[in-house]
């Protein structure tokens, strides 16, 4: 559940290498810069069987996700959310991480990446190994209670919504982003969502809902990041959320390269030092051998 703020114009697309040339540029990006603040987004993880909410150009390629005002005030919504989310996550937690999120692993193993921020709420990018994370939008594999703040596994809770509405496990449905599910010509008005056994109050995955604040403790710890860095790479997001395209542009501002890997267009092209439009696992996968030349 990413976030979703104000909408800006988007900035005219900026060039990028053809052919051959976006590894190598890629390399030598990485290779010039020492200290990376590395931003990723859904396109990291598509790879992994988790698809991504945007086009090419920025668009959606599907409803807009459930927003923190409509499943906080509306039971209705609340139904329908868990009720999908029962079929969705069990392929949404068998996801694996792949080669990208194992590059970057590695670079941060070999010292070049000074934090990882990312808008994915998957947990991939600690399964392959890397350790600097921020989830800036929170895990899905976590449920918090708006009431008490208690915190339990999202599989905890699996067995609970599989307990109270039996039969639902045989819905069929085609995965959606964020381990969604698109449950179509669906009742859901008799779908039994349980409560905090704590407290009784209300249950919500402990992600950023769209109309939903980053918590700032994130976002400063980001920024005091991003003022050790010496380059930003952004890596399968387009940035068309503000909560991650304010870092890009507190880069621009402070004179650091920007760096961007994605396919099609992003909300900060007009601000990079390098596009490279390109497949994440294909242009990460020989980073390994060829960044600590320096």
């Amino acid at each position: 559940m990413a976030p979703c703020n104000e909408a800006m114009d988007i900035a005219s697309s900026a060039a990028f290498p053809t052919g051959a040339a976006p590894v190598a540029a890629l390399r030598d990006f990485v290779a010039r810069h020492r200290r990376l603040f590395v931003l990723t987004g859904a396109g990291c993880s598509t790879s992994s069987g988790i698809p991504d909410y945007r086009d090419a150009e920025g668009g959606w390629k599907r409803a807009q996700p459930v927003t923190f005002q409509a499943f906080t005030g509306e039971a209705a919504t609340r139904r329908r959310y868990w009720a999908r989310s029962l079929a969705g996550w069990p392929r949404f937690a068998a996801a694996r991480a792949n080669p990208a999120h194992r590059a970057l692993a590695t670079l941060e193993a070999d010292g070049r990446i000074e934090a990882l921020v990312t808008q994915n709420v998957d947990g991939l990018h600690q399964q392959a190994g890397s350790t600097r994370v921020i989830d800036l939008h929170g895990r899905l594999d976590q449920v918090a209670c708006l009431g008490c703040g208690a915190r339990t596994p999202r599989a905890q809770l699996q067995q609970v919504l599989l307990a109270r509405n039996p039969g639902w496990e045989r819905h069929v449905a085609a995965v959606a982003p964020d381990g969604d599910a698109d449950l179509d010509g669906v009742d859901f008005s008799g779908f039994d969502v349980p409560a905090c056994e704590a407290c009784g109050g209300m249950l919500k995955p402990d992600v950023v809902f769209y109309g939903e604040s980053v918590p700032r403790a994130r976002v400063e710890a980001a920024m005091a990041h991003l003022r050790r860095s010496d380059a930003m790479l952004v890596v399968g997001s387009s940035l068309m959320v503000w909560s991650g395209f304010r870092f890009a542009r507190m880069a621009a501002e402070a004179g650091l390269p920007l760096a961007a890997l994605n396919l099609g267009r992003t909300r900060a092209d007009g601000l990079l030092s390098l596009k490279i439009e390109a497949d994440c696992v294909k242009a990460l996968a020989g980073l390994h051998g060829h960044a600590t030349t320096q």
